[in-house]
């Protein structure tokens, strides 16, 4: 994208963040803000940001998350937090005149049963997932935000816009024992197991849902280049009461299929048993990418190569932690 333009990135450190940082033009005065020098929860702090900096373009990217396990065990903090992310930045960036954000949400919108490919219309058609379903109202609350404030001030040329990306891996990833999501945490285990000689390892669920990937950068360059549309073409493809669009790499893989790949990564050997006590979540989650795939984007990285880049940032994050 052309540069000489001020942007916030929104959550620089995390990986959506910190992806968007590496891929913008290096031309643009990027602004960026540590949670302990910008609280997001924080009207006052948000409000007092805005009004100082002016920024020509802003990008969401800050999020609590986490996987099954973290999204079941700490459901107030998630829909607390990430609605009051949106809640702050979005209404304050009207206040301030700020007129471009792009917000960047997830695919578990979606209802849990829905049809596959899951197309942008299916949201709100149907029951959620219960174990994200706070997290998931916080980021559908943070869509109609988007929409209801351009039906209300678009014509002031207020332009918000939101990117719904499916699971994302890649570098800067959460590697954390307990609250990561499947990729990272499944590299996790599978390292160690390996490291400790293991001769059998147990994975949630029955192996047997399907999910969709998408490497990081893939989805930072789709989001640059969402936010950089004309008005008039991101117009063409989505509706006033409709206007997130996708980001898929249009394939899914079993879980069970996807331990093996990782273990092949990782180089682990052992017994995969697959815990069908535990919680599959949702059956099928295949997104429908066409929207973005009208305007010329397509993913670059395959599964297999960006499981490689993100077992070589998982070692790379571990001798940094043990120095």
């Amino acid at each position: 994208m052309s540069g000489n333009k001020k942007i916030f990135i929104a959550g620089h450190n995390g990986m959506v963040g910190s992806s968007i940082l590496r891929n913008l033009d290096k031309n643009n005065i990027i602004i960026t803000k540590s949670r302990d020098e910008l609280d997001l929860s924080s009207q006052q702090q948000v409000r007092d940001f805005l009004k100082e900096t002016l920024p020509d373009q802003i990008y969401i990217a800050a999020a609590k998350v986490g996987g099954i396990y973290a999204n079941d065990k700490y459901p107030a903090q998630f829909i607390y937090s990430n609605l009051m992310i949106a809640c702050n930045i979005i209404h304050e960036a009207y206040n301030a005149g700020v007129k471009n954000i792009l917000n960047i949400g997830s695919s578990c919108i979606y209802p849990k049963e829905s049809k596959q490919p899951i197309k942008e219309n299916y949201l709100l058609t149907g029951e959620l997932e219960p174990t994200n379903e706070p997290y998931a109202i916080a980021k559908i609350a943070a869509i109609k935000m988007c929409e209801s404030y351009n039906r209300q001030y678009g014509d002031q040329g207020f332009d918000f816009r939101s990117l719904m990306p499916t699971n994302l891996y890649g570098y800067g990833d959460n590697y954390h024992e307990k609250n990561s999501h499947v990729i990272p945490g499944l590299i996790r285990r599978f390292d160690t197991a390996k490291k400790l000689d293991q001769k059998s390892i147990n994975v949630w669920g029955t192996g047997k849902p399907k999910r969709e990937f998408l490497f990081v950068d893939d989805l930072a360059k789709a989001a640059i280049l969402i936010m950089n549309l004309k008005k008039s073409t991101y117009q063409s493809i989505t509706s006033a009461r409709c206007s997130h669009i996708n980001a898929g790499c249009g394939e899914d893989i079993s879980i069970e299929l996807l331990a093996n790949m990782i273990a092949k990564v990782t180089g682990y050997e052992g017994k995969i048993i697959f815990d069908s006590s535990k919680p599959d979540g949702t059956p099928l989650k295949l997104m429908s990418s066409d929207k973005l795939n009208s305007i010329g984007w397509r993913p670059e990285v395959n599964l297999y190569e960006g499981l490689k880049i993100t077992y070589d940032d998982y070692l790379k994050s571990m001798e940094t932690n043990n120095d």
